[in-house]
């Protein structure tokens, strides 16, 4: 808000002067501006005009006029990014200018303490100026004890910042509306760079959070002592209980006190009513401002029930016959975003919102026809594109991509009307729009012939008919993707082969490519057209390109062969690889020199490959420190970067030499709690036979010195499992971390262990924090940790796929495995996918994790390697029900059948 104010201010500033002085700059040349009956008045500013004016400033006799001409000329170039060196800004423009404090012209002034500002001399400088501004400070004037503040907040350093702090806080509790303002906004600047000194002002701004004398006093109040207790909790729970049993007289407070009480109920997961019988009474506010901002807070909360948003969409609805375009905006937006997740609660506005589609603002129009896509029954569908086709081609294409996206939501959820709204997508694909708004109508219509079956034929048609004219080079091989997958299957695959060797004719390099491999899908699969499809690809063997002869000549070559085995593993069942995989994997077989056994093909395609990164060299130590550090932040997609360091760090310890290679390891677990007296985390190292438990120890007494620490774990209830090493680390100081290790085999493969009674002994001794001398004897002690997991997330390596779906389908769906699970523990769709891949510790693949809090119906792609290099693939279609709980039907893949019981048996438990 103060740099708005600032921005704001300057520019009054400069259209006054304008105005004052009749100033007029010369100009060497004229421009379109003339044409308008002005000229721009900074033409033919540069630095070295300024500076040798500058010296105007030293004369006895000062003109205020040219001098604040002179500074808007200096202010124009430090707001365009023009750089003084220091002895310019210094010499040539600071010590002349400060000789104009002398002045009592209030312009003057005014645009001395912006340009201050803006040089932010250095410290030497600054001790010089600091005397009179903090005389202005105390001034009869408000205007120069304000500017004053500013100033001198935005220019000084901690050392001095204590000389001036008793001003700043008799400014916050000063009569006068502007001052106290002022040394407010001071505070919020200065709490980025001395917090410690803002706050022992909370008395001050406690006083003026209660002042109702000013309305702008009071919310930079609040917003200040927010900023200085938000890193407490429950302080900022106290400040919120505390301010809204008090009826504040700001709307500007008032709204920035809903939000904090949005905070509290969304991090506190509270489920105290007063904070929404709080919300509540604010929807009865004498400011549309704060109703609205209660409403949407109220929309917005993470487990608000449908009768608790009742009372926010009365408002909303009541908002939406304002006279004022601003309101309907506002309520129609939140009434949309609201239609996502409770779309029958909206329903009761639909008359309203039909009543918008005829707003003179269009961005009023699209968001109300877009939330009646959201909540419209079936019947309304027909008369709905009616309305939609009258103003399409009169808003923007960012809007006209929302009508697209509430189009293919509404499609999905009546498929029968997929020919009409397919129609409608096709019609406005033939018209102007840029990348964007083709690419949302395209991705729509795919995902339409993918999830409708009725939809298929109709939807390649009309994306044929648009690679005609398309001039995007993405989306025509994006549609003769499909049309290769999609065209074989249909009842007439032979109308499409027009539309394909088109592309070939016409296109540029990249198409004619794909629209070749298009080609060779449909020779594959329809045997009635090989001979054609051969004849038409051998036309393409003398094409300019070498991508388009070489596929040409290849496909050609495996149709003629009339081999089926041959035709299906090179056209048809094809799975995308990474290619990056492959080389790293042959150049260490090369490197082994160990031909005696053959290259493993299967294997390199499907190995996650380790991207260094380029940061500053750390010892394996180091690393695997500053990993534990950030306990419990890491995710299943993260593990493979941590890997090498890992690797490294065993690789140095006599115990572990045997153990063959690191398969993967886990990321931190807490064992203990955080602000714990010794804090522990605990790393699962999986090998081939064995697991090596791999723990993290902070000493956080500041009087103690552990040494000989090890951890005990009781493999009781582990058949199978025997200890094999245990590590201790010598001594861990005070807020230094150490390592322990324990090493166990296992016999079977992937077995789950629940290791129990697990503690930590070690022997202490006092320690002298000042000398850094050490207790001679000690005592020996023990502390209990959290219990050890160890389950399927541990056996799992994440494994990333360019294409999730041609991986599904090129693997054997014989081992395939399928449930249905209620998930009434999970509160959303969001929590729930959290929650099913850290269980599994695979990597989502297609951005699938990234799902929304108030979403319906989701799909997430799971994909992975357990332990001994066996890929698995999982689909989970959740939705969430009628009665709000959450639904899955998952879907398993993968190479065994043991595999894919061990994948099921993990989500059941």
């Amino acid at each position: 808000l103060q740099t708005l104010c600032d921005t704001w201010f300057k520019q009054v500033q400069k259209v006054w002067l304008l105005r004052e002085s009749n100033m007029s700059f010369p100009s060497e040349k004229k421009d379109d501006d003339e044409g308008l009956g002005y000229e721009r008045p900074f033409r033919g500013v540069d630095k070295a005009h300024v500076i040798q004016e500058a010296r105007m400033f030293n004369d006895p006799n000062v003109e205020p006029a040219r001098c604040i001409q002179l500074m808007t000329k200096l202010l124009y170039l430090l707001g365009k990014g023009e750089n003084f060196s220091s002895k310019e800004s210094t010499e040539s423009i600071f010590f002349p200018m400060t000789k104009l404090f002398q002045s009592k012209d209030e312009k003057l002034r005014r645009m001395m303490y912006l340009v201050i500002k803006e040089l932010k001399p250095d410290s030497d400088c600054v001790i010089i100026v600091t005397s009179t501004l903090t005389k202005d400070m105390n001034a009869t004037n408000d205007l120069f004890r304000a500017n004053a503040i500013r100033v001198l907040c935005t220019i000084t350093d901690t050392a001095m910042l204590t000389a001036i702090e008793r001003y700043l806080k008799q400014a916050i509790v000063d009569k006068q509306p502007l001052v106290a303002s002022a040394a407010l906004v001071a505070g919020m600047k200065l709490m980025k760079s001395n917090p410690d000194v803002v706050k022992r002002w909370v008395n001050e701004i406690n006083q003026a959070a209660n002042d109702k004398s000013s309305q702008m006093v009071q919310y930079h109040a609040l917003s200040l002592l927010y900023n200085i207790k938000k890193s407490d909790r429950l302080a900022v729970s106290k400040l919120v209980a505390q301010l809204s049993k008090t009826q504040l007289k700001s709307p500007l407070a008032q709204c920035l006190l809903i939000r904090y009480t949005v905070t509290v109920m969304a991090e506190g997961n509270t489920q105290d009513r007063s904070y929404y019988e709080f919300l509540e009474n604010c929807l009865r506010h004498r400011s549309e401002m704060v109703i609205f901002e209660a409403a949407r807070a109220i929309c917005q909360l993470p487990n608000v029930s449908q009768r608790e948003l009742t009372p926010a969409i009365t408002v909303l609805q009541l908002f939406l016959s304002s006279p004022k375009p601003s309101l309907r905006f506002a309520a129609v937006r939140a009434l949309n975003r609201v239609a996502m997740a409770f779309p029958l609660t909206v329903t009761s506005c639909n008359l309203d919102l039909e009543n918008m589609i005829s707003d003179s603002n269009r961005s009023i129009a699209t968001l109300a026809i877009t939330t009646l896509l959201k909540t419209g029954s079936e019947s309304s569908v027909d008369r709905l594109m009616k309305q939609i086709s009258s103003f399409m081609s009169e808003i923007a294409d960012e809007f006209k991509i929302m009508v697209v996206d509430a189009i293919r939501a509404l499609c999905l959820k009546y498929p029968q009307k997929h020919r009409v709204l397919i129609n409608f997508l096709s019609t406005i694909l033939r018209e102007e729009g840029g990348f964007e708004f083709k690419k949302a109508i395209t991705d729509t219509m795919l995902a339409l012939i993918n999830d409708i079956p009725d939809a298929v034929e109709p939807g390649l048609l009309h994306l044929c008919e648009f690679i005609e004219d398309c001039e995007f080079t993405y989306l025509s091989t994006q549609i003769l993707h499909v049309l290769g997958k999609r065209g074989p299957k249909t009842s007439h695959p032979g109308r499409y082969i027009r539309h394909i060797y088109n592309r070939i004719i016409l296109e540029n390099a990249t198409v004619r490519s794909a629209a070749v491999t298009s080609l060779a899908k449909f020779g594959a699969q329809v045997p009635s057209l090989r001979s054609n499809i051969i004849t038409l690809l051998r036309r393409c063997v003398h094409d300019a390109d070498d991508e388009v002869r070489d596929r040409s000549t290849f496909y050609g070559t495996i149709l003629a062969s009339e081999s089926e085995p041959m035709i299906k593993k090179y056209i048809v069942d094809v799975v995308p690889h990474k290619l990056d995989g492959v080389q790293k994997a042959i150049e260490d077989y090369i490197e082994a020199s160990d031909f005696t056994t053959s290259f493993n093909f299967a294997k390199a395609v499907t190995m996650p490959i380790h991207v260094p990164t380029k940061e500053a060299k750390k010892t394996p130590q180091q690393a695997v420190a500053e990993v534990a550090a950030n306990a419990g932040s890491s995710i299943a997609s993260k593990r493979q970067e941590t890997g090498t360091i890992y690797a490294d760090l065993l690789n140095q310890i006599p115990e572990f030499a045997g153990f063959g290679a690191l398969f993967t390891s886990s990321p931190p677990v807490n064992l203990t709690e955080s602000e714990a007296e010794y804090v522990v985390t605990c790393i699962k190292h999986v090998f081939p036979e064995h697991i090596v438990f791999h723990f993290n120890i902070k000493n956080t007494m500041e009087e103690e010195q552990l040494e000989n620490v090890c951890v005990e774990l009781d493999l009781s209830d582990c058949p199978g499992c025997s200890f094999v090493a245990s590590i201790p680390s010598d001594a861990i100081k005070f807020e230094q971390p150490g390592m322990a290790y324990v090493a166990i085999r296992r016999t079977k493969a992937m077995a789950n262990m629940f290791l129990k009674n697990c503690k930590l002994t070690f022997v202490r001794k006092e320690y002298d924090p000042t000398s850094g001398e050490v207790a001679p004897d000690g005592d020996e002690d023990d502390y209990p940790l959290d219990e050890i997991e160890v389950g399927l997330s541990d056996y799992t390596k994440p494994l990333s796929l360019p294409d999730f779906r041609s991986a599904w389908e090129a693997m054997t769906p014989d081992n395939d495995l399928s449930q249905v699970f209620r998930l009434e523990k999970y509160k959303s769709i969001s929590d729930a996918v959290v929650a099913i891949q850290e269980t599994l510790g695979m990597d989502a693949c297609e951005n699938s994790a990234s799902v929304s809090s108030a979403a319906r119906q989701h799909r997430l792609l799971l994909s992975g390697v357990l332990l001994g290099e066996l890929a698995v693939l999982v689909r989970a279609d959740l939705r969430t029900s009628a009665s709000n709980v959450v639904e899955m039907k998952l879907m398993i893949r993968s190479q065994t059948p043991e595999v894919s019981e061990a994948v099921l048996e993990a989500v059941s438990s």
